[in-house]
């Protein structure tokens, strides 16, 4: 596995590097002009070249006076180290005030943990859907890291102290390897370009055949053209945002309830999803209504899909259960976590 990549990093470090290069530079060219012009041992040279260098005005080293090539050599190298030691001060002092030694920290600090990332979601792209996607998973405290290559999109997500991000272009394999895209559980693509979007997709399917991958789209062609790359499902918000407008004409009621319970930040109700892959050994043959779901959580059941392949909504209670199976249960979270208590729990 390559070692993370980011451009952040490799330009204050490209900073770092170009001050101490120089510095040493300045200190092996005057050691070395002494040692070869005036014949002194390389310790006396270099002390030459530090006195010189930093200006402190010690007495020259030997009993002789400097030659007339040490004279020159001296001028030269003074005003040469003057003028990298100003270029290397500037650079520094823009590294440290202008918040630069700050951010590589922080950054440090963000790739180590992200390192440490398992069962994850990787969101390309942090505009207003992207975004949204984030306060969602928040909420539900879902572990995720933010990839993003734009300058003024990572400073805001800086000021977030609890966000982890990457700053780069995630069509490059990179910077999906340093967001852990192995480990992850989903990618959530959604920048505004239908065409970065199929680059993503197609280059984190190559890199983990088992990932759940979402994607925006904005144009209608492009929505099999993601489906074909590897997205697991397409998502076009201005056709989503039409349709919802078009149904609080007609059924408001049913739009507001639907939201209330899909989109509310309180724990009165939720929707969750179920598998059956556990099922208690007792249920397993049975039918829906030897769940006794309600009798014993209070919770309903309202939809199941059936082997991955085909939903039922309202299902029948004589419908007999799978280990394949998906159940779609409505109630408050105490009464979702006595459900999954009584499914797995076995005899």
């Amino acid at each position: 596995m390559s070692q993370p990549y980011n451009k952040f990093q490799e330009v204050s470090s490209r900073t770092l590097q170009i001050g101490v290069g120089l510095l040493l530079s300045i200190v092996t060219f005057g050691t070395l002009g002494y040692h070869l012009l005036e014949g002194m041992n390389l310790l006396d040279s270099l002390y030459m070249t530090v006195i010189t260098i930093s200006t402190v005005g010690f007495k020259e080293v030997g009993a002789e006076p400097l030659s007339q090539q040490g004279k020159i050599f001296t001028m030269g190298l003074i005003i040469t180290s003057l003028g990298s030691l100003a270029y290397v001060g500037s650079n520094m002092a823009r590294f440290v005030f202008d918040g630069e030694l700050a951010n590589y920290i922080k950054t440090y600090r963000v790739d180590k943990k992200i390192a440490k990332l398992k069962n994850h979601v990787i969101i390309v792209g942090y505009g207003r859907n992207g975004e949204q996607a984030a306060l969602e998973l928040a909420e539900h405290g879902v572990n995720f890291v933010i990839v993003d290559k734009r300058d003024n999109v990572i400073s805001r997500v800086r000021e977030n102290p609890e966000l982890l991000y990457i700053k780069g272009d995630a069509t490059h394999e990179e910077i999906l390897e340093q967001a852990q895209v192995y480990n992850a559980r989903a990618l959530i693509a959604t920048t505004p370009d239908d065409a970065d979007n199929v680059f993503v997709v197609l280059t984190a399917r190559s890199m983990n055949p088992n990932l759940t991958i979402i994607s925006r789209a904005s144009e209608l062609e492009s929505q099999m053209k993601l489906k074909r790359a590897g997205a697991t499902n397409v998502i076009m918000p201005e056709r989503i945002g039409g349709q919802r407008m078009a149904k609080l004409v007609h059924q408001p009621d049913v739009v507001e309830f639907l939201e209330y319970v899909l989109l509310q930040k309180s724990q009165d109700v939720s929707l969750e999803e179920l598998s059956c892959k556990n099922l208690a050994q007792r249920f397993v043959g049975k039918s829906i209504a030897e769940l006794k779901v309600r009798e014993v959580s209070g919770a309903n059941i309202i939809g199941i899909k059936i082997s991955g392949a085909r939903y039922v909504f309202n299902p029948d209670p004589k419908m007999i259960l799978s280990r394949n199976d998906q159940l779609f249960v409505l109630g408050n979270p105490t009464q979702i976590s006595k459900l999954k208590e009584v499914m797995i729990s076995d005899d």
